[in-house]
């Protein structure tokens, strides 16, 4: 069995190294920091040639390899991650004013069938460990100047639904705001759900105080099952409910994902739906122009037709604004890389 030494916490990894190597604790503390930096055990150049030999026999020191990078004209970067099993998985760093924000995936493909994603057109192939989530974030701080950080926030919006992960995803943002680690707050944190109502209501009793984002696309319940199907599992209502209670226990405005799909979600009495479900909430709606996926086969809506229906929003006194569209020229819808990938497009 491999283990994944970025799952383990600094407490955590000096039990492993401890017991297990018989070293002393502060021999975990330097291979921690190692770790941290996203350093191989060939790069650990002060700890024993020995040990490090002993711990790469059965352990993992980087849990996700950059094997591909594609540049957006924006200067959105695509990376495609390699996991120790062989396994690909992508992540996105975008630019802003405010940071470099990474968009990290959660699990190997996907199993909620959202159909404009192509995250989930293979299926789910397994859950990812909390360490190789981290691992996705470690990999692109790297490539920083060493000084600052590189990655100042995050999003958990790549591939997989995160609340379907739950446990590996509550240990990783243990480790990634951990003061002993990169201590990213989890107020820049973002994650994203296709409405796991339960979940979503377990995260809020566990006192978390991140950002939390409902990819709702449909207020209709039963137009949102015909693209959503987790919407027969948990309704519009039960979804939207679970965000009230979120708001109600951390005091953080729940953000709404919009994405337009022509002909499905985006005329007025749409609009009419999603302000009337909304009423009285604490949220905020990105509206997001589809980045398109061509074995959906769906196709986004016009500009014109988007501004609308902001405008509509608007005069029915819900806040919304237009989310950036980033990195369309390098496959940046999730799930994109990772299929031509295996596909056999390595170019």
């Amino acid at each position: 069995m491999t283990t994944v030494l970025h799952d383990f916490s600094l407490s955590e990894l000096t039990e492993f190294v401890t017991t297990g190597f018989d070293v002393k604790p502060f021999v975990a503390k330097q291979i921690f920091g190692w770790l941290t930096k996203g350093a191989d055990f060939h790069q650990m150049t002060n700890v024993s040639k020995t040990l490090r030999e002993k711990l790469a026999q059965s352990c993992v020191a980087v849990s996700a390899r950059i094997i591909k990078t594609l540049t957006s004209v924006d200067g959105t970067q695509k990376f495609l991650f390699q996991l120790f099993d062989g396994n690909v998985i992508e992540g996105v760093l975008m630019n802003y004013k405010y940071g470099n924000t990474l968009c990290v995936s959660s699990q190997v493909g996907c199993r909620m069938g959202c159909k404009f994603c192509a995250s989930t057109l293979g299926g789910l192939v397994r859950n990812l460990s909390a360490g190789e989530i981290l691992g996705q974030v470690l990999a692109v701080n790297a490539l920083g100047d060493g000084k600052n950080r590189h990655v100042t926030n995050i999003v958990l919006m790549g591939s997989g639904e995160p609340l379907d992960n739950f446990d590996n995803v509550t240990k990783f943002l243990s480790l990634v705001s951990s003061p002993d680690g990169i201590n990213i707050s989890e107020r820049n944190i973002s994650l994203s759900t296709c409405g796991i109502a339960p979940k979503m209501k377990q995260l809020a009793d566990m006192g978390c105080s991140l950002n939390l984002t409902l990819s709702l696309h449909n207020a209709d319940n039963e137009q949102r099952q015909e693209i959503m199907p987790i919407c027969k599992k948990y309704s519009v209502t039960e979804a939207l409910d679970a965000c009230r209670y979120y708001f109600q226990k951390t005091g953080r405005r729940v953000i709404v994902e919009y994405t337009l799909i022509d002909g499905q979600n985006d005329t007025y009495s749409h609009a009419l739906k999603l302000a009337s479900a909304l009423r009285g909430m604490s949220v905020h709606v990105n509206v997001i122009a589809l980045n398109p996926v061509k074995e959906t086969g769906l196709k986004g809506t016009s500009e014109n037709t988007l501004k609308k229906f902001l405008q509509y929003l608007e005069k029915l006194g819900i806040s919304a604004t237009r989310r950036r569209t980033m990195g369309q020229d390098i496959q940046g819808a999730c799930g994109q890389l990772r299929r031509s990938y295996l596909a056999g497009d390595n170019d």
